[in-house]
């Protein structure tokens, strides 16, 4: 019998749906929420009641009977580090979404929606794969200075179905394979996949790893901390340089890819350069993978919003191909990969995690 399942992935000012029978998808849908609906709220958590209400009533405009769900599968947020997989919303859960436990995000509403939508109709609300997945090995948290650990914060969604959807085509179990696993979009993060862990990972969200639209990825440490020093900025200005204003923008004033490729082919010496960088950068993360996989790589593959581009991903596959074959999927496919996860717990294929 299929399942249908109701996915939902709040981002800062949209928030994208999708309905599922088993791995078909029967509606998606991207609610824009414009700067005004969004001011009126004090907190994250304050926009979830109109999120939902928003979801819901789009429902009914598709003619979509949600007594027909067997389960509800939200975004999971900044919460706790965890081991990866398919989580309960419960309580505790629910505690640390809503006080942003580890700051406060728009993903944190997934889980929240998900659950309120659940309860409802009776239904078991879940969580995959959050961006605090932390599989990393102790030798990985060392990071140089003892009052600063390493900490593991990337495009867990993604990268895990990616890789696992690589594994599944190839007709063998994700945890038998040692991948690379490269997300590139308004972040960039290179995962070491190693039997089924990603025992290595830059932090993706607070700078460290390869540059990306937005981000700065790491920078000299030096010339940062005069940077702060300098009297010329406050904390909130530098944390905009790191993440939202830092990288490809900072650079040439736009995080839209396609305009950074054009400008470089229309001979734009500075895009250029942005480009070739961005290139070197992500190929010089995925090396340093390899030799975490002590070289062992079955496949490094290539994926987020920026592996469209025919002119990165090949550009990588010269830089990388001598650790292994480089496959690409190219987009994120959040909802399918969300969908993926509620169906291995209701199919039987693996437990649902409790969060502690």
């Amino acid at each position: 019998m299929p399942y249908k399942l109701l996915v939902i992935n709040p981002g800062s000012t949209s928030t994208k749906i999708g309905v599922y029978e088993d791995e078909k998808e029967l509606l998606e849908e991207t609610l824009r929420h414009s700067y005004e609906e969004i001011e009126k709220y004090a907190t994250i958590y304050d926009e979830y009641e109109f999120r939902k209400s928003t979801i819901l009533q789009v429902l009914k405009n598709k003619n979509f009977d949600i007594n027909s769900l067997d389960a509800v599968v939200g975004r999971g947020g900044l919460l706790k580090p965890i081991i990866s997989g398919t989580y309960v919303v419960n309580k505790v859960m629910l505690n640390d979404l809503r006080a942003g436990i580890q700051g406060q995000h728009a993903a944190n509403l997934g889980g929240i929606i998900a659950y309120e939508i659940g309860e409802s109709l009776n239904l078991p609300a879940f969580i995959v794969d959050p961006v605090v997945v932390d599989e990393i090995e102790e030798v990985a948290r060392v990071s140089g200075v003892p009052e600063i650990q390493r900490r593991s914060i990337f495009h867990a969604l993604n990268q895990k179905a990616v890789a696992k959807r690589y594994a599944k085509e190839l007709g063998k179990a994700y945890q038998d394979l040692n991948l690379i696993v490269a997300h590139m979009g308004g972040g960039v993060s290179v995962g070491a996949h190693k039997a089924g862990r990603v025992i290595d990972v830059n932090n993706a969200l607070d700078g460290e790893g390869p540059f990306s639209t937005e981000r700065s990825g790491g920078v000299p440490v030096g010339d940062l901390v005069k940077l702060c020093f300098s009297g010329k900025y406050t904390i909130l200005d530098v944390k905009k340089k790191i993440t939202g204003k830092g990288g490809v923008f900072a650079y040439l004033k736009t995080n839209d890819f396609r305009v950074v490729e054009k400008k470089a082919f229309e001979g734009d010496s500075n895009a250029k350069l942005v480009l070739d960088a961005f290139v070197y950068q992500i190929a010089k993360e995925i090396g340093q993978c390899g030799a975490v996989l002590c070289g062992k790589v079955d496949a490094i593959i290539l994926t987020g919003g920026v592996a469209y581009s025919s002119q990165v991903t090949g550009a990588l596959k010269e830089m990388v191909s001598f650790l292994g074959p480089v496959v690409v999927y190219p987009g994120e496919d959040e909802l399918l990969a969300l969908a993926e996860g509620g169906l291995r717990v209701l199919m039987g294929e693996e437990e649902a995690r409790e969060y502690k």
